[in-house]
């Protein structure tokens, strides 16, 4: 069973920029939801790169990724080397799990694992065990 979307929300990040903060204890396993967003190919998805500050894409594979610049919340869950949640990729759906349980008022963080940024962009997770860049 899926936990309610409605008990998450976007608000200022530590972290960075926005990010996703749960608004009622999240038990752990549970599955959060999916980031929704426009399937688009990898190519486009790569030319939109270039073309803002702000990236939120995921490559799926070579031929298809997901742009979630318009999306839920769940597109403003920000990088942590030391995270409360894990990414799901199924075919061309992106779902987000509670690692362990999450309190109310918590940020929501996922470790990225590799990016584009190609270890270039540095790390503002702040976790004891941060690699510094993603």
């Amino acid at each position: 069973m899926a936990f309610n979307e409605d008990k998450i929300r976007s608000a200022k990040s530590a972290i960075d920029g926005m990010g996703c903060f749960a608004i009622a204890p999240i038990k752990a396993r549970v599955k959060i939801g999916n980031m929704t967003g426009e399937i688009i190919t990898t190519r486009e998805a790569r030319r939109r790169v270039k073309l803002t500050k702000r990236i939120k894409m995921v490559e799926f594979n070579e031929k298809w990724a997901l742009d979630a610049s318009v999306s839920n919340d769940l597109s403003n869950i920000n990088h942590s080397c030391s995270p409360n949640t894990y990414i799901r990729l199924i075919n061309t759906t992106v779902e987000f799990y509670a690692l362990r349980a999450i309190k109310k008022g918590e940020e929501l963080s996922a470790d990225y694992g590799e990016t584009q940024h190609d270890k270039k962009l540095k790390c503002g997770c702040g976790a004891p065990n941060c690699r510094g860049w993603l």
